[in-house]
C-alpha cells in the first residue's frame, strides 16, 4: 500500500504500544508497529519519517533486556523514546541508567526547563502520566535536560541537532493532558509528516489491491454478522463484485432474528451473494452434555470449520479466502512476547488454506477496531452493524452456563432480546461496551399467581469500557433494571428471578465463561 508519510513504532512490550500507533493515526499519519528486534533492512523498507521507541516492563540493565538494531541511530531520521525508550536511548548512546530510589507511578507535574520543538506551545507546567522504576543518572553526549518533575530530575531530554528526543512519561495516554500535542509536535514539526492518512484513501487503495490480487478469480468469505466480517465482505464485494460468495453459518447460538438481519442487511441492501446454512441442530447435538466452557469453544470452532469447508467445496474454482483479521491480531502474532494465545472462533479457518489450496485476503489487517467502524460508515453500512456491541464467536453457548440445550438457548435468546430492547429504548446502548443476559445453572423458588414455582434465574450483565481490557459494571437506572426484570419474568415461561452482575474486570471477566 502506497502511503507517503509513515511513523514506525518499535514495540518493547509496553501495554500502551498500540495506543501510540492509534494516536499517530488520529493525526491522519500512517503508523505501524514492529517488534523491537526488527532488522534494519525491514525498517528501511518501511521508509519511516520518524521512529518511536515504546515503553517496556523490562529494565535496560537486565541481562535479557530488549535491544533494537543500533542502525536506527544511523538512519538520520528523528527518534522519540518513551519511558523505557528514553532509558534505552540514554543507555545505548553512552549515558547511565539505574534503579530509582523511589518508583514513580501515576500523575505528576512536568516542569519545562528549556524551550524545545517537542514542547512547542506546551504549558510551562503540565500534568503527565508516569510509570517507571528506573532513572537516568548520566546523560549521553550532546543531550540536555528539557523538563523535570519533583521525583525525576531528568524527565525529558533532547539532542535537537540530531533530532533525538526522549520522555520519561507517557504522552499517548489521556492522563497526560497535553500528550496529543506533544506527539503532534514530533510527527509534524520534527518529522515533517503530512496528514494524508484517511479512511477514504485507504478504501480506494485497498479496493485496487484486492482487484489486482484476485484478477477475476473466485473468493469466499465467512460472515458472522459482526462488524469485522461484514466490513470485510462489503469492501471485497465493492472491489470484485459477484466474484465474492459469502457463507453465513447459523449455529443455533445466535441472537434473536440474527440470521434474518444479516441476510437482509448484506443481501438486500448491498446485493452480496450469500449462502445461508442452518446448522443449528448439528451444533446443538455436538454440544449435548458438554459443560466445560473451553470444550464448548473448541467444539463450536471445529464444527464451524467443518460446515464452512463443506459449503466452500461446493463452489467451483475458489482461489481466495477473505478474512476480517484486524491490526491488533497481527501485532499479537508478531510481537516479541509470542503469538496470541487465542484466535477468534469465526476467524479460525486457517486449515482451509492448505486443504483447499486457498490464498488469504485480509483487507483490514492494517486497521484498528475504531478505524473499521469508520470504514463501515464510509461504505454505507447501517449504524446497527457498525456500532453493535461485541458478540462472542461461540455465541449464546458461553452465556448458557453449564449444559447447552435447545430449550435453554431459547429462554436465553428471549431474555437477551429483552435486555437489548430495554437498553436501546432507554438511550443507553451507545454508552455501554456490552449488555446481555446469562442463563444460570441454578433454579430458585418463587411465587407466581399464588402458586409456588421452581424455575430458572437470568443474570443481566452491562459494562462500560474503552477497549474491553478492563471494564466497570454499568450503573443502570433502577427504572431500566425494573423494566428488564418485569418483562423477562412475565414474557418468558420458565424464569422467575432476575439478578444484576456488579463485578468489574478485573477481578471478573466480561463474559461469564
Amino acid at each position: 500500500m502506497f502511503i507517503s508519510d509513515r511513523i514506525l513504532v518499535l514495540d518493547f512490550g509496553s501495554q500502551y504500544t498500540q495506543l501510540i500507533a492509534r494516536r499517530i493515526r488520529e493525526n491522519r499519519v500512517y503508523s505501524e508497529i514492529y517488534p523491537f528486534n526488527a532488522s534494519i533492512d525491514k525498517i528501511k523498507d518501511f521508509k519511516p519519517k520518524g521512529i518511536i521507541l515504546s515503553g517496556s516492563p523490562s529494565s535496560v540493565y537486565e541481562q535479557n533486556a530488549p535491544i533494537p538494531d543500533l542502525g536506527i541511530f544511523r538512519l538520520g531520521i528523528p527518534i522519540l523514546g518513551i519511558c523505557y525508550g528514553m532509558q534505552l536511548m540514554a543507555h545505548l548512546l553512552g549515558g547511565e541508567v539505574s534503579k530509582a530510589a523511589k518508583r514513580e507511578y501515576g500523575r505528576a507535574e512536568l516542569i519545562l526547563d528549556k524551550e524545545n520543538d517537542i514542547f512547542k506551545d506546551i504549558s510551562s507546567k503540565t500534568k503527565v502520566w508516569m510509570s517507571h522504576g528506573d532513572r537516568i543518572e548520566k546523560l549521553p553526549n550532546n543531550f540536555s535536560i528539557i523538563a523535570h518533575t519533583d521525583n525525576s530530575p531528568i524527565a525529558a531530554i533532547a539532542d535537537s541537532r540530531n533530532r533525538l528526543y526522549a520522555l520519561q512519561f507517557h504522552p499517548e495516554v489521556v492522563h497526560t493532558i497535553e500528550g496529543s500535542k506533544i506527539l503532534s509536535n514530533f510527527i509534524f514539526n520534527i518529522c515533517g509528516c503530512s496528514p494524508t492518512w484517511t479512511i477514504k484513501s485507504f478504501i480506494e487503495t485497498a479496493k485496487h489491491e484486492i482487484a489486482e490480487k484476485v484478477k477475476g478469480e473466485k473468493v469466499i468469505c465467512g460472515i458472522s454478522g459482526g462488524v469485522d466480517s461484514s466490513v470485510t465482505a462489503l469492501l471485497v464485494h465493492q472491489a470484485i463484485g459477484d466474484a465474492l460468495t459469502c457463507i453465513f453459518v447459523d449455529n443455533g447460538l445466535l441472537r434473536q432474528n440474527e440470521a434474518l438481519k444479516v441476510e437482509e442487511t448484506l443481501r438486500k441492501n448491498f446485493n452480496l451473494k450469500i449462502i445461508c446454512i442452518d446448522a443449528s441442530e448439528r451444533f446443538l447435538k455436538r454440544l449435548d452434555g458438554i459443560k466445560d466452557p473451553e470444550k464448548k469453544r473448541k467444539i463450536i470452532g471445529k464444527e464451524f470449520i467443518k460446515v464452512f469447508e463443506e459449503e466452500a467445496k461446493k463452489i467451483e474454482g475458489v482461489k481466495f479466502l477473505a478474512q476480517g483479521t484486524l491490526y491488533p491480531d497481527v501485532i499479537e502474532s508478531t510481537s516479541f512476547k509470542g503469538p496470541s494465545a487465542t484466535i477468534k472462533s469465526h476467524h479460525n479457518v486457517g486449515g482451509l488454506l492448505k486443504r483447499m489450496k486457498l490464498q488469504l485476503i485480509e483487507p483490514l489487517r492494517e486497521l484498528f477496531k475504531d478505524e473499521v467502524r469508520l470504514l463501515g460508515k464510509e461504505l454505507g453500512m447501517p449504524e446497527e452493524i457498525i456500532n453493535r456491541h461485541p458478540f462472542p464467536g461461540p455465541g449464546l453457548a458461553i452465556r448458557c452456563i453449564g449444559n447447552v440445550t435447545k430449550e435453554k438457548i431459547e429462554i436465553l435468546r428471549k431474555a437477551d432480546a429483552i435486555v437489548l430492547e430495554e437498553i436501546k429504548k432507554s438511550g443507553l446502548y451507545s454508552e455501554l461496551w456490552q449488555a446481555f443476559a446469562v442463563l444460570l445453572p441454578v433454579k430458585s423458588v418463587g411465587v407466581m399467581g399464588d402458586e409456588r414455582t421452581y424455575e430458572n434465574v437470568i443474570a443481566v450483565r452491562a459494562v462500560t469500557s474503552l477497549d474491553g481490557m478492563t471494564a466497570d459494571w454499568a450503573k443502570l437506572p433502577y427504572g431500566v433494571m425494573e423494566n428488564i426484570a418485569n418483562r423477562v419474568i412475565n414474557e418468558i415461561r420458565g424464569v422467575n428471578r432476575v439478578v444484576y452482575d456488579i463485578t468489574s474486570k478485573p477481578p471478573g471477566t466480561i463474559e461469564w465463561e
